[in-house]
This record gives C-alpha cells, structure tokens and sequence, in this order.
C-alpha cells in the first residue's frame, strides 16, 4: 500500500528508460512508478520502444512527480487495486500532449493545462496517443477529505490551470512543478529542510494543503491558500510595474481589505511583498551570467522598477550593494569557481 507514512522524511527519485534495453523498459517503468508514485498496469501501443521518466518528491503528507512519456495505457482495475491498494487521490496535471481518462461513469478528453482529481482505487484507465507531460500530486484520501470537508466535488472533478484558471488553481500547479523543478536542478538524494525559494518543505506542504481546499473544498477559503495563490499570482506578474493590491485581490477572489489582512499577519505588507520579489528576481538576473550584456536598467525595467533610481536605491537598501557592485561580486565569484 503507498498512503504515504507521517514520518517519511523529504527525499526525491530518479527515473529514466535511457540505457535500459527495450524490452525491459516497460517493466522498470512499472517498478518504479509502484514504489515512488501509483502502482499501474502499463501497456504501450505499438512496438516502438517505449520512452520514459520521471522525478519524484516525497514529503511527510504528499508525494509529487514530474512524468514524461511515449504513447501508452496505464490501469488500474479492479483485480489489479485489490492487490494492489493505495490510499490515495491523485491530481493529474496535464502539461503537454493530450489523453483519454477512461472510469466508470465514462471518460473525459484532457487537454494541456487541465487536471483531473481522482481516487487511485478507484478503477481507470489512462491513454496517451502522443509523447506527454505531467505533473502529479498525491494526498491520502484521509488527509484530502479532512482538506476538502463535506462538500467536496464528486470525483473525477477536473479544473483548469492554464490561461482561463483561477489563482488558486495557478498556484496549486505553480507549487508543484517548483518545488520539482528545484530537484531537477540538482537536489542532493537526501533534500534538506529548505524548498523552493528556501521555504521550508513543512511550509510547502501547507501551502499544498491550502490550496487543494481553496480549488476543491467548501466555500469557506484557506488563508494559507489565499496568500500562497496571491503570492504566486505576484511572482507570475512581477514584470508588471502596476501590479496593485486591487489588482492582486480581484484575481484571488477576495476584496482588498481581506487580502491586505491575511499579509499583515503573515508579517508584512503586500507593497513590501511585492518589491521584495521584484528585487529578489532582478538580483537573481544581475547574477545570472548570460544576461551580463543586458543593461542594468533594462533588468530593473523587466521586473517592473519603471525609474532606475528608484531600482538602485531600494535595491542598495536591501542587499546593501548597488545593482553593479553585485554584478561585479557575481562575476567574480563565478571566475573563481
């Protein structure tokens, strides 16, 4: 069974069919997706070789995955869930390439940018045509329903979080793929406390939580949820020179007041909020070294700084460097590395 143990530290794992030999890759694919994500019956559906991978990250309370894949099926029937139970409900996040999502009340087309909710012991049957992408999240049913609460949608439920999404349903996505995206980067197998932009994993998780209950629990929203959706909403905006609070609010679906509330009590403000995550990711730029030849101002001006005095000051308030002094600093330690 893989409901997921309380006490499992955070650790990540690696897959991919390269170097395997044909006939055997569809086996590996099912051995690893049983211990790191679902156990499935998979099938291709033609005789080319089967091509495949996948990162997974397993917290205390979650489990998430970046999967690719070649044409195939992937099952879960009822003789095979018997023997093979987990626990689970699963968020299929479609990222690239389309599918068919086949259960017993029917099936549904799914398309990049929607996802589909789903009891993994429940009977389906997943098929991709084409080569796809996904990002995946599992929650044990326990610990989704208590998030959910009594008015939860009936499952299969599916919401958009491309373009036409919500905030919510934005960040819940967003959340995923970076927290994966920071193992693919180069992760130790043993991941420290630390998460995506030196969160805590703990923070992470429940922010996750906040969100499943904000896209798909009752009317009644998660704070954590809201601000976690408001600040994603930011970081996807920040080039924006206008991005005002009203603004911030309208797409979190709350009013002002409430959403200037729910920051004042995670210690700060959301004008604050917002020009630390300018300067966070202007200063991240002036030390990447394919963007040496962009002008500093231009930099200033992608992250929404409209006056490059205004950049340099502030800029020099909080990291108590001018934008050049850190660039030369930047340069200079990657010469030396």
């Amino acid at each position: 069974m893989t409901a997921h143990p309380a006490h499992e530290p955070p650790r990540h794992l690696r897959f991919s069919t390269s170097g395997i030999l044909p006939d055997n890759r569809v086996q590996m694919w099912e051995g690893h997706n049983a211990r790191a994500l679902l156990p499935l019956d998979i099938r291709t559906i033609d005789d080319r070789p089967m091509q495949a991978s996948e990162t997974n990250l397993h917290l205390p309370s979650m489990r998430m995955a970046s999967v690719f894949g070649t044409s195939q099926f992937v099952e879960r029937s009822e003789s095979f869930i018997s023997e093979n139970p987990t626990g689970v409900v699963a968020i299929f996040f479609a990222t690239e390439g389309e599918a068919v999502f086949f259960h017993r009340g029917g099936h549904v087309a799914l398309r990049p940018g929607q996802a589909i909710v789903y009891d993994a012991d429940r009977p389906f049957l997943r098929g991709f045509n084409n080569r796809f992408r996904e990002l995946v999240l599992t929650i044990p049913k326990q610990r989704y329903l208590e998030i959910v609460g009594s008015k939860g949608p009936e499952l299969p439920a599916i919401f958009e979080f491309g373009a036409t999404g919500t905030a919510n349903e934005q960040a819940l996505a967003r959340l995923v793929q970076e927290s994966l995206h920071r193992i693919e980067s180069g992760e130790p197998k043993h991941i420290d406390s630390s998460g995506p932009l030196g969160k805590p994993w703990s923070d992470i998780e429940h922010e996750a939580h906040g969100l499943i209950r904000n896209v798909l629990g009752d009317a009644t929203s998660s704070e954590e949820g809201l601000i976690s959706a408001a600040q994603r909403f930011i970081d996807s905006n920040i080039s924006e020179s206008d991005l005002q609070a009203s603004r911030i609010a309208a797409a979190v679906g709350i009013s002002e007041r409430q959403l200037s509330r729910i920051f004042s009590e995670s210690g700060q403000t959301i004008g604050r909020y917002v020009l630390n995550t300018r300067l966070d990711f202007a200063k991240e730029a002036l030390s990447t070294p394919e963007r040496d030849k962009v002008s500093i101002s231009e930099i200033g001006k992608r992250f929404g700084f409209a006056s490059p005095s205004h950049f340099s000051r502030t800029f020099r308030e909080r990291f108590e460097m001018t934008p050049l002094q850190w660039r030369k600093e930047s340069q200079r330690q990657t010469f030396q590395e």
